[in-house]
């Protein structure tokens, strides 16, 4: 299961301040495009098929979940920005910044805008050197040819020198301290999708909640008071049984992991759901389990106001999750914040994600980063 797209971007520049030119684009696409999740070395080489002064050149491994064609606008919005002005000229002309998507994940597009992969990658050393840096065992997937091959058939023969190496904006984030995450939130926040971007992007263990194969869960939007019961104690074994399994398969000393849950949601929605005799009995299971669980390094709280919840609930489209009302949302908030007031040992962050979109919106992805890297020395509260 992919939560974003992988792809390769080829940067230039020979006019102005080559090095200063590449490294603001490359913090540009980094905090307005797409999560720049590694960077070649820089590398010089002369221009290519016309006179001009010598470009440096690097590649980017970007994750993002734009299509290609959303994609290549925000790039051509990025170009505009540094300052690139298109001529109507023919031919190749000097440039302050030059972006190109050479790969998107496997996908072979030919449209009228954009071909995948860069038709002339294969001829250009500029392209290839840096992508090998960054993949060295990358296969184009048309020909088949690794990049190992592809340099080796260029007919490319200008000289490409290594420069310097550049740094990752990632670099700036250190969430890989925290061992092991637990991301959570109501119905709808968004936790699944923040742990899987997460994931990809730090490289992490990622452990999904196995919420759909449960039997009881339509069953219970349907009759809430006859399978609540059911519904929480099937919850708990498997979350008991998935937490076990998957987190012994790890390191926690070593691996850096991130969950969409913890298994205290089990009483959280416990609490909301079943009748007072029927939790009390609840609680006591709940107890012997949860001491053996490990803790969360970092716990994470999304919260989104009940209107945003309710609209991606919507926008989501299962259709047992479609007549769950408002307060039944709210009595799941306050369980939440309930259970956080209460654990002075557990290091909690919690974020208002309310009027943010971390999925189309790059600055907002950013924005929940650096409160995740703040939270390393402190313990922010809504």
């Amino acid at each position: 299961m992919s939560f974003q797209n992988t792809v390769i971007l080829s940067i230039g520049s020979n006019r102005g301040n080559r090095l200063e030119n590449i490294q603001q684009c490359i913090n540009y696409i980094h905090h307005s495009i797409a999560t720049v999740v590694k960077v070649s070395g820089l590398y010089e080489t002369p221009s290519w098929g016309f006179e001009s002064d010598d470009f440096y050149n690097c590649a980017l491994l970007v994750h993002t979940a734009k299509s290609a064609e959303v994609l290549l606008q925000s790039i051509l919005t990025a170009e505009k920005v540094m300052g690139r002005v298109r001529s109507d000229e023919k031919g190749y002309q000097p440039r302050t910044i030059d972006i190109d998507i050479i790969a998107f994940n496997n996908d072979v597009i030919t449209g009228e805008n954009l071909e995948v992969p860069h038709p002339r990658m294969a001829e250009r050393n500029f392209v290839l050197y840096p992508l090998r840096d960054l993949l060295p065992q990358w296969e184009h997937p048309v020909t088949q040819k690794n990049i190992t091959a592809l340099i080796a058939s260029s007919t490319d023969k200008s000289n490409c020198r290594w420069v310097q190496k550049l740094g990752s904006p990632l670099d700036k984030f250190s969430l890989s301290g925290f061992n092991y995450v637990a991301i959570e939130g109501n119905i709808g926040a968004g936790k699944t999708t923040l742990a899987g971007k997460i994931s990809e992007d730090f490289n992490a263990k990622l452990v999904l909640e196995r919420f759909a194969d449960n039997p009881f869960l339509p069953k219970f939007y349907k009759d809430q008071g006859r399978y609540a019961f059911s519904l929480e104690m099937s919850f708990l074994a498997d979350r008991y049984h998935q937490l076990s399994d998957d987190l012994a398969q790890f390191d926690l000393f070593r691996d850096f992991i991130v969950a969409d849950y913890h298994i205290f949601k089990s009483l959280i929605f416990s609490k909301v759901t079943l009748s007072e005799d029927e939790y009390r009995l609840y609680r006591k299971l709940f107890d012997i389990i949860y001491k053996e669980m490990p803790k969360p390094d970092l716990y994470i709280y999304l919260y989104q106001n009940t209107e945003r919840l309710l609209q991606h609930i919507k926008k989501r489209g299962r259709s047992y999750e479609q007549d769950i009302e408002g307060a039944y949302l709210e009595k799941i908030n306050r369980g939440y914040f309930d259970y956080i007031k209460s654990q002075a040992g557990l290091n909690v962050l919690v974020i208002d994600v309310s009027d943010r979109d971390f999925v189309k919106n790059q600055e907002d992805y950013i924005w929940i980063l650096q409160r995740i890297e703040e939270a390393r020395n402190t313990k922010p509260t809504l």
